[in-house]
């Protein structure tokens, strides 16, 4: 091969040259084409064929390879006689952008391999994801003061379907006032409330079904599992610590004196060395204690005189707690009308009075008590005054009946229901203790009137109550006499344990 003098090109003047019309002012001169032009233009040639060759033959080599890679993946499915497996291909012919990209593709059956063969040259296979069913959820609301359906919902971001809830009619009714402590269940599904409980006891629940998007009411009543326990104490201080070291509830304590109040008087009577036994129900719902229920049984002893109360439901449906003679325990009266409080002064008809400073009749019992404290009716009766009446402060008086008047003096403030003119019950709250009137502190001034003359509330011989009728004494007797071994028994063994 000739030397080349590359020192000696001008390749400006080469690249400026029009050869077309150089070719054609010389034509028929025959000229001579330098050798260096020609060894330049072969070198050139000489690389673009290799250029060419060479990516022939890596396209060639990774067609190869990808019909080798599909060959093994099926003849391994051949021969494990396996479907629905995954297998992995390359997309496209491996190049440095193309290497870590893989097909995920979905075999059937053997039968149509042939089509994943045929396939597998796509470049391209949009996979899609199914959507996720939406899992069902439960939330709790315990409603609080103030809250509303409308406010839950909100808080919820179901305010949509409050309307649909509250058009279903009486049946739903209880959802339109709901109270501090009830409850609510919601369960949600894809498309919202799939059910909606409310609970409105214990036993009692309102349900809402969704059922092709309406709403389906239905009522649950739920059965508690009743249990007897007893307690039995012996008072040092009083019924209320007595109780408490019994392990009695407040509201089984209130229960005990309330079945004995006509008989004991629990402010003035209660002796250091009185003993009780109570046998009462615990209720349970799904193994847990929810709380107590009746007392079935009581004793009480006070001052050497033993009270006996069963409770006893008559043939009419009416349940009374009775001596064992069948003998009502209400009485037409209550002693006190406040629950255990202290008595500071009594019946006095020579008393100094503590603010006027002189001698003035006390014709009534006064209970001292914290400003507040319920003061409740101690017999049915209908009330004919409220109001203030000069000494007595904020006052109320009951009739019973043509004989018997009550006086309840002091008040800070009244019951709403108990008004003039209105009717109330044995035990009913007709308003609170306070200091109104000539009073020197918080308490409550009680009187009791016959046929218009006072008479000492805490000595005054009371009305008993009617007993049962004849015709219901057997089945009486019959039914308290398991309640009457299950006491005897109860009570002597406290009595072995005191002794002890």
């Amino acid at each position: 091969m000739p030397k080349i003098e590359t020192n000696s090109v001008d390749y400006n003047s080469l690249i400026g040259t029009d050869f077309k019309n150089v070719a054609s002012s010389s034509k028929g001169v025959k000229h001579h084409v330098p050798a260096y032009l020609l060894a330049a233009t072969a070198l050139i040639g000489i690389l673009i064929v290799s250029v060419v060759l060479a990516q022939s033959n890596q396209t060639t080599t990774s067609a190869a390879n990808l019909s080798a890679t599909v060959k093994s993946n099926v003849t391994t499915l051949e021969q494990t006689n396996v479907s629905n497996q995954t297998i992995s291909l390359p997309l496209k012919p491996v190049t440095e952008q193309s290497q870590s990209q893989t097909l995920a593709l979905q075999v059937p059956s053997k039968n149509n391999q042939e089509n994943l063969i045929t396939n597998s040259s796509a470049e391209t296979l949009e996979i899609v994801e199914p959507e996720p069913i939406a899992e069902a959820s439960d939330v709790t609301v315990i409603v609080k003061k103030g809250d509303t359906l409308s406010s839950i919902f909100s808080d919820l971001d179901i305010h949509h379907e409050l309307t649909q809830i509250l058009n279903l009619g009486k049946q739903a009714k209880p959802l339109k006032k709901i109270y501090p402590g009830q409850k609510l269940h919601f369960t949600f599904g894809g498309d919202g409330i799939d059910k909606l409980e409310l609970e409105k006891s214990i036993t009692k629940s309102l349900i809402l079904y969704k059922d092709n998007d309406t709403f389906i009411v239905e009522e649950a009543n739920r059965e508690l599992d009743r249990i007897s326990q007893v307690a039995t104490g012996t008072i040092n201080q009083s019924l209320f610590l007595a109780g408490q070291d019994a392990g009695m509830s407040d509201g089984l304590i209130m229960g005990l004196a309330g079945i004995f109040g006509w008989d004991v008087d629990f402010a003035l009577d209660i002796r250091q060395g009185d003993s009780f036994t109570v046998v009462y129900e615990e209720l349970f719902l799904a193994g847990e204690k929810v709380g107590d229920g009746n007392i079935i049984a009581a004793e009480f002893a006070n001052n050497n005189h033993i009270y006996r109360a069963y409770r006893y439901t008559d043939s009419n449906d009416k349940t009374e707690y009775y001596s064992p003679d069948g003998k009502s325990m209400r009485k037409p009266f209550m002693r006190t009308p406040v629950d255990l409080a202290r008595i500071s002064s009594r019946f006095n008809l020579r008393r100094k009075h503590p603010v006027l400073n002189k001698i003035r009749a006390h014709k009534g019992v006064d209970y001292a008590a914290s400003t507040g404290t319920a003061i409740k009716a101690t017999g049915d009766g209908k009330v004919v005054h409220r109001g203030r009446k000069g000494g007595y402060g904020n006052t109320i008086i009951l009739r019973h009946g043509n004989t018997y008047t009550t006086l309840y003096a002091h008040m800070s403030k009244y019951a709403g229901k108990a008004r003039v003119g209105s009717r109330v019950k044995q035990g009913q709250i007709i308003g609170y203790i306070g200091s109104t009137g000539l009073a020197t502190g918080p308490h409550l001034h009680y009187e009791f009137r016959v046929n218009g003359v006072h008479r000492n509330p805490l000595k005054v011989k009371l009305p008993s109550a009617n007993p049962l009728p004849d015709s219901e004494m057997d089945r009486f007797q019959a039914s308290i006499q398991p309640m009457i071994v299950q006491l005897d028994a109860y009570t002597q063994n406290a009595l072995v344990m005191r002794d002890l």
